[in-house]
């Protein structure tokens, strides 16, 4: 008797067991099904570099797009797929399964977040734009102008051409180089054009903030009183590509290098060079526009931990140099 008793508790476990689990499977089969088979229509999802998966399914849950952001994160996680997931754009809808969405993220990206980088000459742009959407580097370079191709995040379609990627940057730049910005500068005695070529040499003399203010009010001030520029950026652009660094800006200059024969070189020229050096961030411009030449100093140096040291008198420079190698 009680080994028959047993036998049915066992049984009766056992299918319990197994409701439980067809119940959950289902469920989970539920929560990971189209949020509404019926609509298909499509919706554009944009994820950024550096999007955590957690935040995406949140995301995607808002829209309608998902039934659960917890089962969907743990089936990309589960799936391996959550490190696929790509940034750009998608179109998605809420018709399509969880599996399929995350094929979709994983592959079918229409458009690509491209970076490109404050102090960036516009060949090194061009060579990220053409590795990141393959477009054609001359043509490029044919049409852009140096200095004026804003540094930033772009989401750029994967299939679109040079065309698109130039109205991009310029007007992100004529938003940012705004009139109120361009007044500024015009206020210190500089062009808008001249105001572009001193940011391009601030933002490849100096790193933060504060320095670059402090660097675009010596250089207004050695402007002002007719002093060379003597900035070794600019000499670093006349020099050019360096084939056995594999970079456009030479490390470590010669005293031959700063006697090279170009209207760059702001040692040998007194002045602005004629046109911008690099492709300068909203920071540099807004320390042109901000400068003070009336500051106390006259010159610079950063040492090898690109920390900035300023002297009134060449003596004092001088000094910093061999105090702060």
């Amino acid at each position: 008797m009680r080994k028959s008793h047993f036998l049915y508790t066992l049984v009766v476990v056992a299918i319990a067991g197994v409701l439980v689990f067809w119940a959950a499977k289902s469920y989970w089969d539920y929560l990971l099904s189209p949020a509404d088979s019926q609509d298909s229509q499509v919706q554009v999802f944009i994820i950024s570099k550096g999007d955590a998966s957690a935040d995406i399914a949140d995301r995607l849950q808002q829209k309608g797009l998902i039934r659960s952001a917890l089962a969907f994160r743990l089936f990309a996680r589960f799936s391996g797929r959550a490190a696929q997931i790509q940034a750009g754009s998608f179109r998605l809808s809420p018709s399509m399964s969880a599996d399929q969405m995350l094929r979709e993220l994983a592959v079918g990206a229409e458009d690509k977040w491209v970076t490109l980088l404050e102090g960036w000459r516009v060949e090194e742009m061009a060579a990220q734009l053409s590795k990141d959407l393959g477009i054609d580097k001359k043509e490029f370079l044919t049409r852009v102008r140096e200095g004026y191709v804003f540094p930033d995040t772009y989401l750029f379609s994967k299939d679109g051409g040079v065309a698109e990627v130039i109205k991009a940057t310029q007007d992100n730049f004529n938003k940012k180089y705004d009139k109120a910005l361009q007044q500024m500068v015009e206020a210190k005695g500089l062009t808008t054009d001249q105001g572009v070529i001193l940011a391009s040499i601030v933002e490849r003399e100096a790193r933060t903030p504060q320095a670059r203010q402090m660097v675009a009010s010596i250089l207004l001030k050695r402007l002002r009183i007719g002093m060379a520029l003597n900035t070794d950026a600019t000499i670093q652009y006349a020099l050019g590509y360096q084939h056995d660094e594999k970079s456009w800006w030479k490390k470590n200059l010669t005293d031959a290098d700063k006697q090279v024969d170009s209207l760059y070189n702001t040692y040998t020229h007194a002045g602005l060079p004629p046109g911008p050096i690099c492709n300068p961030g909203l920071s540099s411009l807004e320390a042109v526009a901000n400068a003070d030449p009336s500051t106390p100093f006259l010159y610079y140096y950063h040492d090898s931990n690109g920390v900035p040291h300023y002297a009134r008198t060449l003596d004092e420079q001088n000094q910093n140099v061999a105090n702060y190698p």
